[in-house]
């Protein structure tokens, strides 16, 4: 019997850890958000110019000024976004603080309304509520997650979103600049268009195979929006089509 119980605790572990395990924070709206606005953004610029001039070198130099630009731009904005958003936990925490002071009551009746919904009632009710205000840390860090729906940042995290979008907006960026490197302009285009669908793709697959949602669907959408949001790019530079010199 013990040996059983024991297999059955293995078992359990086992698919608990392996077979389907709990994703940890990895970076990985990070990522999407910046792989997807380099590859978006520089394949609009690499098919406006090389519609507008039809000259390699003025697509190359265009697009590679756009990925690094487009890289300190997008690693800048997720590092001050974050820092804001560390900023607003910790006001808030510290506005909890004087509330459970200044109006405990109050604040124990939040405490007791939000369990209250999740179906706590009667003596079970009451103990949840006096272990969670018996201290001011744990209250506050209740309050912060269930009413406030925010978890803590810090200036790490905020450093690690500013390498993680900017890298990944670089390699996303060169994906759409590469066939122009090997090919005719008029190839390329075409090739930078197809490869960037595919990466855009790819991306939403995965995106869907670690969180929610069904892989090709969320790859198709995030290929087509990309695509399409890209050729707004082409559109103006067959507009602007430089004429040819003399």
């Amino acid at each position: 019997m013990q040996t059983n119980t024991h297999e059955s605790h293995l078992a359990e572990h086992f698919h608990h850890t392996q077979t389907d395990p709990h994703k940890r924070a990895s970076g990985l709206s990070d990522f999407i958000l910046g792989a997807q606005d380099g590859l978006v953004n520089v394949l609009g610029v690499v098919l406006g110019i090389a519609a507008a001039t039809n000259d390699v070198r003025v697509v190359l130099v265009a697009g590679l000024a756009t990925t690094f630009a487009e890289s300190i731009s997008m690693g800048a904005v997720a590092f001050t976004t974050t820092l804001a958003d560390a900023d607003l936990y910790q006001s808030e925490r510290e506005r909890e603080y004087r509330h459970i002071i200044e109006t405990p009551n109050l604040e124990i009746k939040e405490i007791r309304d939000i369990y209250a919904s999740k179906g706590f009632k009667g003596e079970l009710l009451d103990h949840i509520v006096d272990t969670i205000t018996a201290s001011q840390d744990v209250w506050v860090a209740v309050m912060m997650a269930e009413e406030h729906q925010l978890a803590p940042v810090d200036r790490k995290t905020a450093i690690r979103a500013a390498w993680v979008v900017g890298l990944s907006a670089i390699i996303g960026s060169l994906v759409p600049i590469a066939p122009f490197m090997f090919l005719p302009v008029a190839t390329s285009m075409w090739m930078s268009v197809l490869v960037t669908a595919l990466v855009l793709f790819a991306i939403g697959f995965y995106k869907a195979r670690v969180t929610v949602g069904k892989p090709m669907k969320s790859g198709l959408e995030m290929a087509v929006i990309g695509t399409l949001s890209a050729m707004a790019g082409y559109l103006v530079g067959v507009l602007l089509k430089v004429p040819p010199l003399p």
